[in-house]
């Protein structure tokens, strides 16, 4: 189905994600499926139910979960970052947001490793961001007490500085 591009794959890891290739084939695909009369309990999504460890927890060295997705998007909508392909690239007035929060994109951009990519969230299915900034984000917001790591977990909490600092620097109510 891959190569027939009904299919495309996104490599993440040891993960293989499937998605449809274009727009013209889920539309397809979607109007194939209106023919098909469904159950009210098929037709609802599984997602897996929202816990603390859903909400906010680390994917390797970078913020994961719902809490992640979020800073993610208002960073997006903001303006801070973009999309670029399979990656994020910050923008000029991004680039003043993370002076402003004390990061250094030069010096992040200059370690070896990717800047900052996208990396999609297993509990989400949406992306959040990876790479070098996300991992240098999600240290900041530690040191700065926004968030603090739960002891034996990839579970984070968020502290109530934290949740106004998120309202004050991204508008994010959390």
């Amino acid at each position: 189905m891959t190569t027939a591009n009904i299919l495309s794959v996104e490599k993440q890891g040891r993960h293989r994600y499937f998605k449809f290739a274009s727009d013209d084939v889920a539309q397809t695909i979607e109007s194939m499926a209106s023919l098909i009369s469904l159950t009210k309990e098929y037709k609802e999504i599984k997602t897996p139910k929202l816990n603390d460890f859903t909400f906010a927890r680390t994917c390797y060295d970078h913020l994961a979960g719902s809490l992640g997705v979020k800073i993610t998007k208002s960073l997006l909508d903001n303006k801070i970052i973009e999309i670029s392909g399979k990656n994020y690239k910050v923008t000029k007035s991004g680039n003043e947001w993370f002076n402003k929060v004390g990061l250094n994109i030069n010096i992040i951009q200059q370690k070896k490793r990717s800047f900052a990519h996208q990396c999609l969230d297993w509990s989400e299915r949406k992306h959040h961001i990876a790479g070098a900034l996300g991992a240098s984000l999600l240290e900041m917001m530690i040191k700065k007490d926004w968030i603090r790591r739960k002891s034996n977990s990839r579970e984070l909490i968020i502290t109530s500085k934290g949740k106004v600092e998120f309202k004050n620097k991204l508008n994010l109510e959390i």
